[in-house]
């Protein structure tokens, strides 16, 4: 008989049922990780933690990749050595229907404004 060890490198996440409105809005919330959640929005697949470049420390966007994934925003899984991203989107449009489409929106629209001031 074979027992199943959980990979040490695999991270926890929420299950879909435990994600939280709260949480999703506080990860949104902060301007590096509404950053991360654009770029991974913008790419047609997976992106790297080094594929996202952010204006913080290493720790920080450590940090920030933390919350998105503990408040179930994002999902993490490694591949080899890297650390894959990508969003959660069947599960927040599940839960939260167009909440990520008019969050992302809202974002473009504020980033065209402030890039005008």
């Amino acid at each position: 008989m074979t027992i199943a060890v959980p990979s040490s490198r695999a991270l926890p996440h929420p299950p879909r049922a435990e994600i939280r409105l709260e949480g999703v809005l506080h990860a949104l919330a902060d301007p590096m990780r509404m950053r991360v959640v654009r770029e991974l929005d913008a790419g047609d697949d997976e992106l790297t933690c080094s594929d996202i470049d952010l204006p913080v420390t290493k720790s920080t966007t450590t940090h920030h990749f933390r919350v998105l994934r503990e408040s179930g925003v994002i999902q993490q899984v490694y591949r080899g050595t890297a650390k894959m991203n990508g969003l959660r989107r069947v599960d927040l449009d599940a839960l939260f229907p167009g909440l990520l489409d008019r969050v992302l929106d809202g974002a473009r629209l504020e980033a065209g404004r402030l890039a005008g001031e």
